[in-house]
């Protein structure tokens, strides 16, 4: 399976199997991580130049569970810039410690129920893991010599009834969104958890969401079709775009 990184195809990277449904960058600019249906997660060195036929040499690593080609739906970066975090179709949530290459954190919070989302406080004192029947986890992360060393439960949020397919904790670490298939969004105060506002529009399931960088505003994507602009603070509806010719499953906002 090959990924392009780039407006124009400037770049391939070429070694999953399967579908790619995570991807993300590293602080330094020097290399990204993905994850994939193929069970793996691997990071990729984006200095080096694509050999003629050998497109794997850009893969630095490639991380696996030992004898598990369970499908990877999310992967984060801590911002230790260190650990990995991986959610899967079983339910399964690893860490992995990119300097021991290895699996340092292994938990299930609810057994057979897919992790869908993780989202990693910007100060990286909080998990959040988002699964297929709607359930929230909370964690404390526990660190120290620099990595994470357990996870301490806080809350376990019934969010919605349904699939939540994202959820992103917000710069300044005031909220939390929630996006489900019951065709909503709801905005979440972290301190308690308590629901600050339902977003209301889409006509289908909501796959994506992103905050600007000084969270007053939220940005969706649709199987509808749209993807839209919203003020957090009054929970209304300011912009729809619209253009797509089938359901828009990602999006990102580049203000910071």
């Amino acid at each position: 399976m090959e990924f392009y990184v780039g407006i124009m195809q400037a770049r391939t990277f070429v070694g999953h199997t399967s579908n790619v449904m995570a991807v993300g960058f590293h602080a330094n600019g020097n290399s990204m991580y993905s994850g994939s249906e193929d069970g793996t997660v691997r990071i990729w060195d984006l200095r080096a130049p694509d050999p003629p036929q050998e497109y794997e040499r850009n893969c630095l690593k490639a991380y696996q569970p030992h004898g598990s080609v369970t499908p990877i739906n999310t992967v984060v970066l801590h911002p230790n810039q260190i650990e990995l975090i991986s959610g899967d179709q079983d339910g399964i949530i690893r860490v992995w410690d990119t300097r021991m290459n290895a699996i340092t954190i292994e938990l299930v919070p609810e057994a057979d129920t897919a992790i869908q989302s993780l989202s990693v406080m910007g100060d990286g004192t909080m998990l959040v893991a988002a699964n297929d029947r709607g359930t929230c986890f909370i964690w404390n992360i526990l660190r120290g010599n620099q990595v994470m060393t357990e996870f301490e439960p806080i809350h376990r949020l019934q969010a919605h009834n349904t699939h939540i397919l994202k959820c992103v904790l917000s710069p300044g670490n005031k909220y939390l969104a929630t996006a489900s298939s019951d065709k909503t969004v709801k905005i979440w105060n972290v301190d308690n958890f308590t629901l600050h506002k339902i977003l209301t529009g889409h006509q289908r399931w909501v796959w994506d969401c992103a905050f600007s960088v000084d969270a007053k505003f939220l940005f969706t994507a649709s199987s509808d079709l749209t993807a839209r602009l919203w003020s957090v603070e009054e929970g209304s509806e300011l912009r729809v775009y619209r253009g797509h010719g089938k359901a828009v499953v990602c999006c990102a906002l580049n203000d910071g």
